[in-house]
């Protein structure tokens, strides 16, 4: 069912990009269009109001025919594009006659009718009359459900006080030693949410110097975990070291400090002996948390059987039940309590299988039929196995996902298990693969977030963590429902991966081949790709790029180089990298590039007609060729360091990127009038400037400021995210150039976030003068101050690139929506404004490599938001090691509630 509307929706979409770019690689006839939308229209109508009426043999038939019908006209459409496409580029292709495509297309869309006929005279079998009792949970496709916000929002957790308790005592005891405390229950159980609520309470966080949290899983990397644990301690990326190093890192980093290390998802007694060694027995009260499934691992790691969290008890369950659907104040209608409680008691007491058919009921409209209903099918299942019982009471609550939401949810089953998700990237995974219908007055990001937020609600995803601004970062899954995608995702064909064990050639839609399980399954599974030549969305982790050979139609690509890929690259045994650029219906694409100083982009990437989302892993610079500017549908650029040529001079739209959202990581970037022009809707940018590597392109003259036209820069009034305005010691042009073109952030009326902005200016510049005129940005939430890490000279006089001392800022009314402040390395800063202490909206100041005075400065603040009743103000300072003791003492002294010092 998931398979056919989201094929339906793909082929919506294709149509559209086709008619939309201003360029199409191919033309559709207006008829065959016309008689393409309507059918596409009709069958989403229907899988979507008569989907949960369906029996399986219509499913098994009917919808079957729907998806293959919905891909074999993409499949004839895209086919066409390469065929065209890659002829005009060189390719040794015959193109096909227009006549033949037109002719192809028309097969199908007879094929089309019928099926549209059939759909017709079971409609009106049906009747037109919906069905109350098993719609009541269905919203059309493209509506906006109301819930309540996801700020702050917290995992429930009912009927574990008494287990919370114990482990607050064991995690805050007299027991001087590490202590290791395993919480052991079966998967659902709540293991992990006792473990974080203890984790985030208040009294955990100040009684430890160090905190960590990770989750190991069953396929875990030592590696990879102490990486994470060593990047957790430093707040910063490194680059990858062996076991041991990282090791040793972590070691002397916990060596002296009461430290709290959660683990959480423990398989295996491997995984605990590789990684003890690196945690120190201070005589402390350090102490490890880890949750396990295993009561014989929990035994093996502690010598004891640890917290046991059992299964809730009926009035447990119903008190869980009511949080879920009605919420903290409300309380369940006297109609509908006897059979609520019944469909409580019938989840057993396991808390995951409560919350899931909670969030469920909680989106529904409370009648009595309908509970009954769900209260039937949970009575049907309750003597199964344990494990079958509870993905059968999970499924209840896929089975009763509106349509438009069920291939977004399978699609999270091509994640790895305990994998954290990014949520930018999801979006953008999701409007590439076609998977969202639109909905009037949104763009397709848009839309993904209210499909995430309808999925959140119904607790089938988890919040994972916020960013700085309160906006979701990461999502996770529970392992219970990614079972449940797997399952149903392999009886729907809708995705196709290595563990699944299933017959590729019948895939027409996804394949992820990753790391699970052993190299030869790997590749064994490799050998038979061609045999999938129509796939559209393909995510590996090979040596080789090989099996691209066989693919024509791919839309999402996402490759991942190996260790030993680097080391093939030199010698020449991996796959071209121009046969990604074969690949023209692209849409998303990340992977990995050699690692050298300098890489060229194809002059060829501009075929990739329909190229939405282009992430480049490379450690040097990468150049983009002049076509890059002919990418019409660009979205979303992110290589760590790109260079932008100039577009061409041109009076048409040829070269202009409208759809162009978001660059990262640009290198020397010039704001000409001709780029600003070319970039007209872009919201987020960032890059930085590096006058050493332009020595081969300028002349020695021509390396001042004014070659960059900041103050073009104004010009970008969609910009609501700027980072990394950055100057190198290698710049010595004239100041008046830097100064003023500074000034023209003020026209950024709709910026709000201002990352990295850098305080080392020529000390001609009025650095008050420079950052007091920030304040006129008054939609900004987050603003970001640093300075430099290191002391120059030149020819021992003093330094020509100076920290900012002064900052004044007359009123609070100057940064209305401020929420966040970050300064950094600001040697010379003595204080920050008091008027912030009177900002509203302001939530936390984070320091880190600030003067004494200005930290006080801080504390000062926080005293002045209390006061004001904002309770949630937080300040985190962090301050180098080997301070003199005398200096940080003085300041952790200062530590309180809402103010934190770290070293």
């Amino acid at each position: 069912m998931a398979t056919a509307y989201a094929a339906l929706v793909s082929l919506a979409q294709t149509i559209e990009h086709l008619q939309q770019h201003p360029r199409p690689p191919v033309s559709l006839d207006k008829q065959q269009v016309r008689s393409l939308q309507d059918n596409v229209a009709v069958l989403q109508e229907f899988l979507e109001l008569y989907s949960h009426r369906l029996t399986q043999e219509s499913e098994d038939g009917l919808v079957v025919r729907v998806a293959d019908v919905a891909h074999a006209a993409e499949d004839v459409i895209e086919c066409h594009v390469v065929d065209q496409i890659l002829p005009q580029s060189g390719e040794n292709i015959t193109s096909i006659h227009p006549h033949d495509f037109y002719q192809d297309l028309q097969k199908v869309i007879a094929d089309m009718d019928l099926i549209r006929k059939e759909v017709i005279e079971i409609t009106e079998m049906m009747g037109t009359v919906q069905d109350r009792q098993l719609r009541r949970n269905s919203n059309p496709a493209g509506s906006i459900m109301s819930s309540s916000t996801l700020q702050g929002r917290k995992q429930a957790m009912v009927g574990c006080d008494d287990v919370l308790n114990e482990l607050m005592e064991k995690l805050t005891g007299q027991q001087s030693g590490c202590r290791i405390i395993p919480i052991v229950g079966m998967g659902g159980i709540g293991k992990t949410t006792l473990a974080r609520n203890a984790y985030e309470n208040p009294l955990i966080v100040e009684y430890f110097d160090v905190h960590f949290w990770i989750t190991v899983s069953q396929e875990y990397n030592a590696q990879e975990i102490l990486l994470e644990l060593v990047c957790q301690k430093s707040k910063e990326s490194m680059e990858i070291s062996s076991e041991e190093e990282l090791g040793e890192i972590l070691y002397k980093s916990l060596s002296g400090r009461r430290y709290l290390i959660v683990m959480d998802d423990m398989w295996s007694i491997e995984a605990w002996d590789k990684l003890k060694l690196f945690f120190p027995n201070n005589n402390n009260e350090s102490r490890i948390v880890i949750t396990t499934r295993l009561s014989n691992l929990a035994l093996q790691i502690s010598g004891s059987g640890g917290l046991r969290v059992n299964f809730l008890e009926e009035n447990k369950s119903w008190d869980l039940f009511c949080k879920i659907v009605f919420g903290e104040e409300g309380g369940c209608p006297l109609e509908l309590e006897e059979i609520g409680k019944t469909i409580a008691k019938n989840c057993n007491g396991l808390p995951l299988s409560v919350i899931v058919i909670g969030g469920l009921l909680a989106k529904s409209e409370k009648s009595r039929d309908y509970w009954e209903y769900i209260a039937e099918n949970l009575s049907s299942i309750i003597n199964l196995e344990e494990n079958e019982r509870c993905l059968r009471i999970l499924f209840m609550s896929y089975k009763e996902l509106p349509i438009h939401l069920k291939s977004c949810f399978l699609y999270m089953g091509a994640y790895l298990e305990d994998e954290r998700i990014r949520a930018s990237r999801l979006r953008k995974l999701w409007v590439a693969e076609g998977l969202l219908k639109p909905i009037s007055g949104k763009s397709l990001e848009e839309v993904a977030k209210v499909y995430t937020k309808e999925l959140i609600d119904r607790n089938l995803m988890m919040i994972d963590s916020l960013g700085c601004m309160g906006k979701i970062k990461f999502y996770k899954m529970h392992d219970l429902l990614r079972d449940l995608c797997i399952r149903e995702a392999k009886k729907e064909r809708f995705f196709c991966s290595s563990e699944l064990g299933q017959d590729i050639s019948s895939i027409q839609c996804r394949i992820v081949v990753l790391d699970q399980g052993t190299s030869k399954k790997k590749n064994d599974f490799s050998k038979v790709l061609h045999l999938a030549p129509l796939v559209r969305s393909f995510t590996c982790e090979f040596d080789e790029a090989g099996p691209l050979a066989s693919f024509r139609l791919l839309r999402v690509l996402k490759h991942y180089g190996t260790e030993d890929y680097q080391e093939k690259i030199w010698r020449n045994e991996v796959y071209p990298i121009e046969a990604i650029f074969k690949q023209v219906n692209l849409r998303y694409l990340t992977w990995s590039v050699p690692v050298s100083l300098f890489y060229r982009l194809p002059s060829s990437m501009h075929l990739l007609w329909n190229l939405q989302t282009l992430v480049v892993k490379h450690d040097g610079i990468v150049d983009a060729p002049i076509e890059i500017w002919k990418m019409h549908h660009l979205k979303h650029v992110d290589v760590l360091r790109l260079r932008l040529p100039d577009p061409p001079i041109a009076t048409g739209d040829e070269f202009v990127l409208p759809n162009l959202q978001k660059m990262c990581n640009i290198i020397n970037l010039k704001f000409s009038e001709e780029v600003v022009k070319r970039i007209p809707n872009i919201k987020k940018l960032s890059w930085t400037y590096d006058d050493y590597h332009e020595h081969d392109y300028c002349d020695e003259d021509d390396l001042s400021p004014s070659r960059y036209c900041f103050e073009n820069l104004g010009r970008l009034q969609n910009l609501e995210y700027l980072d990394c305005i950055d100057y190198y010691d290698h710049y010595y042009g004239d100041d008046d150039d830097l100064s003023s073109s500074r000034y023209c952030l003020e026209n950024l009326g709709r910026l709000q976030k201002l990352e990295d902005l850098d305080c080392r200016f020529p000390s001609t510049v009025r650095r008050s003068d420079l950052v007091e005129g920030l304040s006129i940005l008054h939609s900004l939430n987050k603003l970001s101050l640093r300075g430099s890490c290191l002391q120059w000279e030149d020819n021992n006089k003093d330094s020509k690139i100076h920290d900012m001392e002064d900052w004044t800022v007359a009123e609070s009314s100057h940064f209305p929506c401020l929420k966040f402040l970050h300064l950094e390395l600001l040697y010379k800063l003595k204080k920050i404004p008091p008027s912030f202490g009177e900002i509203q909206t302001l939530e936390r100041i984070e320091l880190s490599g600030c003067t004494d005075s200005a930290i006080v400065s801080a504390k000062e603040i926080a005293e002045q938001q209390e006061e004001f009743g904002n309770q949630d103000f937080r300040v985190q300072v962090y301050i180098e090691e080997g301070q003199p003791d005398s200096e940080e003492s003085e300041l952790k002294s200062l530590a309180s509630h809402n103010f934190r010092v770290f070293t």
